[in-house]
């Protein structure tokens, strides 16, 4: 575990530089547009370039390096964050430059992203691969605790050249890390023998280039207990993204654009991350991991609708608290099931069709819920607006009313996802699978 929690120390730093810059960027837009479908243009234009990478970053991921694709997209996405920074520092900044550079940091970004999911089990022994899961959620939520605090006292003060600065030192930092380790490639790994590393790899020699890039989803489609469980967590990723997307905006919108309140949300959601990852490495899990997704699904569900329920910053900060909680459950339970049934060769092409299509969902779901909130929900909970009559009484006719009905209708469809995956066998079915060593004469 000593490798793994190095790296894991670097994430979380850099994590935190970035979280701050994207803050930072909301905020701006904000100030800017006052529009949810601009904030949500943010992470869409992050998401798009990811969706033709994908198809070629598990290959990457499977054939070159692990350490100097690390290394080189860090590097990459530090000059996009350095760029942010001089553009503002001009008053050159304009919308259109958020999202050309957030395209170019997604391209890299899916490369990082992918080749860290792809090291738990190369470093970490089988029996910690939950435990290294949920640290590896705890960055994100760790860096949201943070980010918000440190960014809305500074960037009143520094604007977004400080905070990009700091930004960049945090990159330093894990790339620092990175240098301190051996990362081993898929035939080097920890449970490389258990597995037979090497015969599927001969396999695949002197195939054409599309059969690698599309190798990932033949695997998951010939085994129907996998692909139910992606239809799955694809149906409630959707709902969780449009969430995502439109908590923000709404806070924004009830509050006057008060960034302090809005940082004590994004806080208490990150402290809420922290303490259930820190949970899930102690207790390890339900012992079927589909059933802690499933719980995890109508968890998240619940708190969310008691956020747009509700009004002012306590209970925003408790259901915000609640949804985080329950998140690392359902993705530590989500990847120790696939570190389980894949190979650590195989891992870069099958975990790169499974991105993709959670890239797909994500990014169908900000564009969708910014468009929906805006041209549909909020003009329509206004006082004379065609759903205020109905749902007034519930959510009020202020600003942000309409997104907050948006929100709860996710979330209700979010506990639906839940309730209905106890019942559907073949998912319950996907972790009882044993791992298949001639899978790939099926599918190569």
């Amino acid at each position: 575990m000593r490798t793994f929690i190095i790296l894991w120390f670097g994430q979380l730093v850099s994590s935190i530089g970035s979280s701050m810059t994207y803050f930072a960027l909301t905020l701006w837009v904000w100030q800017q547009t006052e529009s949810a479908t601009a904030i949500a243009l943010i992470l869409v234009f992050y998401q798009l370039p990811q969706i033709a990478i994908s198809l070629f970053s598990g290959v990457l991921v499977d054939r070159i390096s692990r350490k100097h694709l690390l290394i080189f997209s860090d590097a990459a996405a530090a000059c996009c964050t350095i760029s942010v920074g001089i553009l503002a520092a001009f008053q050159a900044l304009q919308l259109w430059h958020i999202y050309l550079i957030a395209t170019i940091i997604g391209c890299f970004g899916n490369i990082q992203s992918l080749t860290y999911s792809t090291l738990v089990p190369l470093i970490v022994p089988s029996e910690h691969h939950t435990r290294a899961s949920s640290l590896g959620t705890m960055v994100n939520y760790a860096a949201g605790i943070l980010a918000p605090a440190l960014a809305g006292l500074l960037y009143p003060r520094v604007g977004l050249l400080g905070i990009t600065g700091i930004d960049v030192v945090t990159f330093a930092i894990a790339m620092v890390t990175l240098f301190l380790v051996t990362i081993p490639q898929g035939d080097e790994g920890v449970g490389s023998r258990e597995w037979g590393v090497g015969k599927e790899e001969e396999v695949s020699k002197g195939k054409k280039l599309w059969q690698e890039t599309t190798f990932g989803f033949r695997y998951i489609a010939v085994q129907p207990s996998l692909l139910a469980m992606v239809i799955v967590m694809s149906a409630f990723a959707f709902l969780n993204q449009m969430g995502e997307v439109l908590y923000q905006p709404m806070i924004l919108a009830r509050t006057g654009g008060n960034a302090e309140i809005l940082g004590v949300v994004v806080a208490a959601s990150g402290v809420g991350g922290v303490i259930g990852a820190i949970a899930l490495s102690i207790w390890s899990g339900f012992r079927r991991r589909t059933v802690g997704m499933s719980v995890g699904f109508i968890g998240i569900g619940l708190s969310e609708l008691a956020l747009g329920l509700g009004q002012g910053i306590g209970l925003w900060a408790l259901t915000r608290f609640g949804a985080s909680l329950h998140s690392p459950l359902i993705f530590s339970s989500y990847m120790a099931i696939w570190y389980a049934k894949v190979a650590p060769n195989l891992q870069g092409r099958v975990f790169a069709a499974d991105y993709l299509i959670g890239i797909v969902i994500e990014a169908s779901a900000g564009l969708s819920a910014g468009l929906l909130a805006d041209r549909v929900f909020e003009p329509g909970m206004q006082a004379e607006g065609s759903l205020s009559s109905m749902f007034g009484a519930i959510v009020g006719i202020e600003a942000g009313s309409g997104i907050a009905l948006l929100y709860m209708l996710n979330a209700i469809g979010m506990i639906w996802v839940g309730l209905i995956s106890f019942r559907v066998k073949t998912f319950r079915e996907a972790e009882t699978l044993m791992p298949d060593h001639g899978v790939t004469s099926g599918v190569e």
